[in-house]
């Protein structure tokens, strides 16, 4: 056989090889995939199980859909479910025989007429399902307000939200869980270590016979000890909250929250308000005419009609000013406003102090007694001379500013000098004790006749 026979063969075997070896490969992928989905299927908890999403222990997202025949264009009945009066979306269950070890919270804000009575209806309904309350906080007046903490079983945590939902008008709700299998197996592992390395110690110490070597493994075995209880400790705390779900529900009281606020703005001259809003501050010249605009918002969650105004300052009150915008005689709805406006002419300063007051109703226009919404606010309007020809007490008061001015100049020059009035009589002192004549030639040597 020639070397290219050879050579050809070699090649032929190779590509036959490589032919079986991906039709092997083909055939185990194919088999694989499908048993693989079959037993996360199986173990998500079979045939009609619904979708469940699960928060993992970093704060993200985990969602698992079990395979079954499960049609989606009809609703279901968890779908249905609705939480109260408050258009909030229903809570979908979350399964807890799902393998995984899941802390469930939920977070309730339900508005009820007697807070004190849905305090007792929730707690009895909550106790009607082997649950308990584990924490209560109230609060009176002028807002009545109680939080219920609740512990109940997980599988009776959605019927336990239906029920708390439906005392009063849902206004918010947070519900979470938090999968924290991985935390407690962790947890079990490191325990398991823990306490193995302090039966070593222990032993150790046991058969120690050096004064040194006891301490040392005292001090070990402390720091072993407390690492471990710490371990349980925790292990313990995440146990207990997977075994029960907790509800933290806070009932407030339904009535109205009506508010108001005012802004107070202002700008020269008279247009009968058509300038509002003005500007947040202004000065003008004495005598001259300037408008201040009131723009009043209802802030609130309840109409407000009947408006109010007083300001001493400028003595005016509702009839005494100018409807730019809207009609204060006619109840005005949460997030709307009108804008009002009266025309000054300032001849000093004004510091204006403006109180509106105006009366809750409700749909039917009837008063809701007891929640009146004021709100007060002040503004500064300047009045500035505006100058002219200088009549005689101008000139004196003119001089009399300059002589004051004067008479601090000199304090100032006198206190500056003060410090260094040793200086002129050091030198005194100094050109005097240059002109002293020597001593030796002061007195004159006396002669003596022979």
């Amino acid at each position: 056989m020639s070397t290219r026979e050879q050579r050809n063969r070699n090649w032929m075997r190779i590509a036959a090889w490589i032919a079986l070896t991906a039709l092997l490969v083909a055939a185990c992928s194919s088999n694989d995939g499908s048993d693989g989905f079959d037993e996360v299927s199986r173990n998500l908890g079979g045939e009609g199980a619904t979708d469940v999403t699960i928060a993992d222990s970093e704060g993200g997202e985990e969602s698992a859909q079990t395979a079954g025949d499960v049609d989606r264009s009809e609703p279901s009945a968890n779908t249905d479910a609705s939480l109260g009066d408050g258009g909030i979306d229903p809570v979908v269950f979350q399964p807890s025989d799902i393998g995984r070890d899941i802390i469930f919270t939920a977070e309730l804000t339900v508005a009820v007429n007697d807070v004190a009575a849905a305090g007792d209806e929730a707690t009895r309904e909550i106790q009607s399902l082997g649950g308990f309350l584990f924490g209560q906080r109230t609060s009176g007046v002028p807002e009545p307000r109680s939080t219920l903490t609740f512990k109940v079983q997980p599988e009776d945590f959605q019927i336990a939200l239906d029920r708390l939902g439906s005392i009063g008008e849902l206004r918010t709700q947070n519900v979470s869980a938090n999968d924290v299998t991985e935390r407690i197996v962790d947890l079990e592992s490191r325990i398991e270590t823990s306490a193995a390395s302090v039966d070593r110690l222990r032993a150790l110490l046991s058969e120690a016979t050096d004064i040194k070597a006891i301490v040392e493994l005292e001090s070990e075995l402390l720091t072993r000890e407390t690492e471990l209880e710490s371990l349980r400790g925790s292990l313990r705390t995440l146990q207990d909250q997977v075994a029960l779900a907790t509800i933290v529900l806070t009932l407030t009281e339904a009535a109205s929250q009506p508010a108001i606020d005012v802004n107070v703005t202002a700008y020269p001259s008279h247009d009968a308000g058509l300038s509002c809003p003005g500007d947040a501050d202004l000065t003008v010249d004495q005598g001259t005419e300037a408008t201040v605009c009131f723009e009043i918002f209802n802030i609130g969650d309840t109409a407000l009609a009947d408006f109010e105004l007083r300001d001493p300052v400028l003595d005016i009150e509702i009839n005494d000013v100018i409807v730019v915008f809207g009609d204060p005689s006619e109840p005005i709805e949460p997030g709307e406003s009108i804008v009002l406006a009266t025309e000054v002419t300032p001849e000093r300063d004004l510091r204006t102090r403006t109180t509106i007051t105006a009366t809750p109703v409700d749909e039917d226009g009837q008063e809701i007694p007891g929640r009146p919404a004021s709100s007060t606010v002040t503004f500064f309007v300047g009045a500035a001379d505006p100058g002219g020809i200088p009549t005689f007490s101008d000139g004196l008061g003119a001089s009399w500013d300059l002589l004051v001015d004067l008479g601090q100049l000199v304090v100032l020059v006198a206190g500056a000098l003060i410090p260094f009035i040793w200086v002129p009589i050091a030198l005194w002192l100094l050109w005097r004790y240059l002109r002293r004549p020597p001593a030796d030639l002061a007195a004159e040597p006396q002669t003596h006749a022979e």
